[in-house]
């Protein structure tokens, strides 16, 4: 078996019960959409990589200086129509060509198929491809594959989250802060200014407090990143909708805290206002010296969200 195969088992195999969700473990419901999410995406990244760096066009997308490629569009149709022909009932929500309707039944898949489109066009190798179902909001599978390494991460919600050496265990409980500080990632939504006061103040307290800023222009290799444990901490500030799932999924289920700005539990939904979707992720135990460091900025409750800033 491929090392980045979904590592969740066959929920017929053995067990004539099992293909009811209501019978043994109640995930048993959404392995085979995990696994139609993972071949999706690796489908998907195959033709990106084998498309990268030259065998492209871009134009400019949208006000904010964005981008869209053909390997975008090819990418998306690719996921969709793979989606869509295990589960055509199911509404999706896709980058680039937004809503296909359902047939209300409350499940959402989410395509991101080519996270880093800035990075394609400037030849720089930091690009995945992302893929969530929720139910309602709530997010039960994601996915992220990383097309130039090859590595597939996926999980399920109550689940844990799985990659190519099987599950990641790594985060919860991990070493101390280095005593130059906490090695961090930062993103942003497309909506967000240059001259947002709240993004430029946390932005600044968080590359002077510690060792390193990291913005990668591509979130869910980020979410990737903090579930496998290779950075400290995410911060983000009214972050895009479409990956915002996949990734707090993943890391959730490797054992990172998620919280709003303030500590308040952070949902990570799809739908609502982005004011909603300013978070900070971390281990458990370095999650309250990341939430110290968002009230240092000064933005929560001054510019920022209507709340004051506490310790969980």
């Amino acid at each position: 078996m491929s090392p980045n195969r979904n590592p969740f088992p066959d929920p017929s195999a053995g067990d004539p019960s099992a293909g009811d969700p209501s019978a043994g473990d109640p995930l048993v419901g959404f392995v085979s959409e995990c696994r139609t999410a993972v071949a999706a995406a690796e489908e998907a990244g195959a033709l990106l990589r084998s498309r990268f760096p030259d065998g492209f066009a871009a134009r400019p997308k949208g006000e904010h200086g964005d981008v869209v490629t053909d390997l975008d569009l090819m990418a998306e149709r690719l996921v969709v129509d793979r989606i869509r022909e295990r589960f055509p009932h199911d509404r999706i929500l896709a980058e680039e060509s937004g809503e296909l309707r359902g047939d209300g039944g409350g499940r959402t898949w989410l395509v991101d198929p080519l996270d880093g489109s800035n990075n394609v066009v400037i030849g720089l190798p930091a690009y995945v491809v992302g893929i969530a179902l929720c139910v309602d909001e709530a997010p039960v599978v994601g996915v992220v594959h990383d097309p130039v390494t090859g590595r597939t991460w996926s999980a399920l919600h109550g689940g844990g989250a799985h990659g190519p050496r099987g599950r990641l265990a790594g985060v919860a409980g991990g070493g101390p802060l280095s005593s130059a500080g906490p090695l961090l990632a930062w993103t942003q939504g497309h909506a967000v200014g240059r001259d947002d006061p709240t993004a430029r103040a946390l932005r600044h307290t968080l590359e002077n407090r510690s060792r390193r800023l990291l913005q990668l222009w591509a979130p869910l290799l980020t979410w990737a990143m903090l579930a496998r444990g290779d950075i400290d901490g995410f911060v983000g500030y009214r972050a895009e909708a479409i990956d915002l799932p996949a990734g707090a999924l993943l890391a959730r289920e490797a054992g990172v805290a998620v919280r709003h700005l303030d500590g308040r539990e952070f949902g990570g939904g799809f739908t609502g206002p982005d004011t909603e979707r300013s978070f900070v992720a971390g281990r458990p135990e370095v999650l309250p010296h990341l939430l110290e460091l968002v009230a240092m900025s000064g933005t929560v409750g001054h510019g920022g969200p209507s709340y004051a800033p506490r310790r969980v």
